[in-house]
């Protein structure tokens, strides 16, 4: 577990289904969605199964704190990219 501290709000990494990089708000400036998934706890019985165990909450942040959070996760000791998009061409 991972816990990631930005201004007042304290993210743990468990919860976050997908991170939105390079959102542009009205006013131009830059933001950073972080879609949490947290449990319902109060789903969980015993004797019925829930279909949808999970609460899903928008957290955004822009300015310093949207730089700063899209810097965590661009980073590579943070994030591995599948895709990078400075690909060498081979040669043959």
């Amino acid at each position: 577990m991972t816990l990631i501290e930005i201004q007042n709000v304290v993210i743990n990494n468990s919860y976050v289904a997908v991170v939105r990089l390079d959102n542009q708000k009205v006013s131009g400036e830059k933001s950073v969605s972080v879609p949490l998934a947290t449990p319902h706890f109060s789903s969980f019985k015993c004797d019925s199964i829930a279909q949808n165990i999970y609460y899903y909450k928008r957290i955004g942040f822009t300015g310093q704190a949207g730089i700063t959070l899209q810097d965590y996760f661009m980073s590579f000791n943070n994030v591995i990219d599948l895709l990078p998009q400075h690909q060498e061409s081979s040669v043959g």
